[in-house]
């Protein structure tokens, strides 16, 4: 059975920084491409970034450099590091996993965690 499960959220005020994590089971995560979305109350769920078999990262425009997608093969984990965090960045971000990089922007990724609330304050 394939689980993604995200971890690393909570409330922060503006300006600072979150790590979340999205561990995997049941799936060889080398083999997948896998990404961040984000949907916030009352909005789409919109595409973050995601980081295809070599490493290679995409992100959505809104990002502007501000966060960071990565991989740790052996322990086959996912990571968002967010920085310069804006109440505007609040939403619930799931990580989700697919056959290449195409599938998983278009959100047509095969498998998908439950989701974990981000807060920014103001």
């Amino acid at each position: 059975q394939v689980q993604l499960v995200e971890s690393g959220g909570g409330l922060v005020q503006a300006g600072g920084s979150l790590r979340l994590s999205c561990a995997a089971s049941g799936l060889t995560s080398s083999r997948y491409a896998m990404g961040w979305f984000r949907q916030a109350p009352g909005k789409e769920r919109e595409f973050v970034a995601v980081i295809g078999y070599s490493g290679t990262t995409y992100y959505g425009d809104f990002v502007k450099g501000r966060f960071t997608c990565s991989r740790d093969y052996a322990k086959n984990t996912m990571y968002l590091q967010m920085h310069s965090l804006s109440p505007e960045d609040t939403a619930v971000y799931f990580c989700t996993a697919g056959e290449n990089v195409l599938r998983v922007k278009k959100r047509e990724g095969a498998y998908w965690g439950q989701g974990i609330q981000v807060t920014v304050s103001s």
